[in-house]
């Protein structure tokens, strides 16, 4: 049994963590992955060479690299037979949220909100890609995959196209104070879901650290959302509010693209 230890710079949440398991399932030689979102690690407990896992890994494109390869005599390893349960809370409260800021977003005519509640939505797609298509359905989880990664890039260009008919147009101010609310919301529901997967993986970490709260991407997107708020209010202009939709549309199509790369 050989142990490959890897450093993954955008693994910050735990929807990275799942995009990686599903890139690498079906690879027989792996026995057991160790994810330490923290540290931004991944270790993989494999028999044979490294090179299909490490190939899988980089076209993910999320800053893999191997650090080392060792032999090692651990050959059982603990189940989490909670993790199902714990994926379908994470996808409610995911796809909840993606309705809930689609819908005030549109409301609050704030662009900010619902380009973040489409990054909601790409969460709930890697999360309801692990629960519908796992064991030895590989086909149906790429195909799955497929189409998810197709249909959250189809939102962001639709998303695109309002941005720039605004940013021309002229439109009504968003409402500033439901974009703060609704990220504060959403900022809370990022947390504890975060919180929840990552006290699943040791008692040791039940009480997560704060700052790995703020290493989330999808909590600086929900602060970025409450910036534009107040400076939508306080210069009187929707710029910056286009401005952060704009931003969040482009790391959904990022996002989308790593979906696509998972049904490779």
């Amino acid at each position: 049994m050989n142990k490959t230890t890897f450093v993954i710079t955008k693994m910050d949440c735990p929807s990275e963590e799942n995009l990686i398991r599903m890139k690498l399932d079906g690879i027989q030689e792996i026995k057991n992955l160790d994810f330490d979102i923290p540290n931004r690690k991944l270790t993989v407990f494999h028999c044979g060479q490294s090179d299909q896992i490490e190939k899988s890994i980089l076209e993910l494109n999320l800053g893999g690299q191997k650090l080392t390869t060792e032999e090692t005599d651990q050959t059982e390893f603990k189940e989490n037979t909670s993790q199902k349960k714990l994926l379908w809370t994470v996808l409610a409260i995911n796809f909840a949220f993606f309705v809930i800021e689609m819908a005030t977003g549109l409301i609050s005519k704030s662009m900010g909100l619902v380009a973040d509640s489409l990054d909601m939505l790409a969460d709930s797609f890697v999360y309801g890609i692990s629960l519908f298509a796992v064991g030895g359905t590989l086909i149906r989880k790429k195909r799955i995959a497929k189409l998810a990664g197709y249909f959250q890039i189809t939102l962001a260009v639709i998303g695109f196209i309002e941005v720039l008919r605004r940013f021309f147009g002229a439109e009504k101010l968003p409402d500033f104070t439901t974009m703060i609310i609704v990220s504060i919301l959403a900022l809370i529901a990022n947390g504890i879901c975060l919180y929840l997967l990552q006290k699943s993986k040791s008692k040791e970490e039940a009480h997560m650290k704060a700052s790995m709260i703020f290493t989330s991407n999808d909590v600086i997107i929900n602060l970025g959302v409450i910036t534009a708020g107040l400076l939508v209010n306080w210069l009187n202009s929707s710029k910056p509010d286009l401005i952060i939709g704009t931003i969040v549309f482009v790391l959904v199509v990022q996002g989308a693209f790593r979906i696509l790369k998972v049904s490779k």
